[in-house]
């Protein structure tokens, strides 16, 4: 069983940046793939950015220039850095933790851009 625990969300202005923070508990850290999605009211939740235990990452399209992702495996955590922040990156943003064939999701942390 794996346990996320998110931090970092909050109220930022148009332009501004946040670090969005997740820890792990219990698993091997190492062999997860952990990600980032996020979901606005009344749209799906989508990916946002996933690192691989190699250290490969992928982002979407839409964010790839502006955040990035980055993970400590000594301390099992794992950061999105979101800089140049647009109001309709507005959403709850989840962590998650894929081992073998389970996905394991963190219980969420609000980002609200606005001015």
């Amino acid at each position: 069983q794996v346990q996320l625990v998110e931090s970092g969300g909050g109220l930022v202005q148009p332009g501004g940046s946040l670090r969005l923070s997740c820890v792990a508990f219990g698993g091997t850290f190492s062999l997860m793939t952990m990600g980032w999605y996020r979901q606005a009211p009344g749209k799906q939740r989508e990916l946002v950015a996933a690192a691989a235990g190699d250290g490969s990452t992928n982002f979407a399209n839409q964010v790839k220039d502006r955040f990035t992702i980055s993970r400590d495996n000594a301390k099992k955590s794992v950061y999105l850095q979101m800089t140049s922040l647009k109001p309709e990156d507005t959403a709850v943003y989840y962590c998650s933790a894929q081992w073998g064939i389970r996905i394991y999701w963190g219980q969420g942390t609000q980002v609200t851009v606005s001015s």
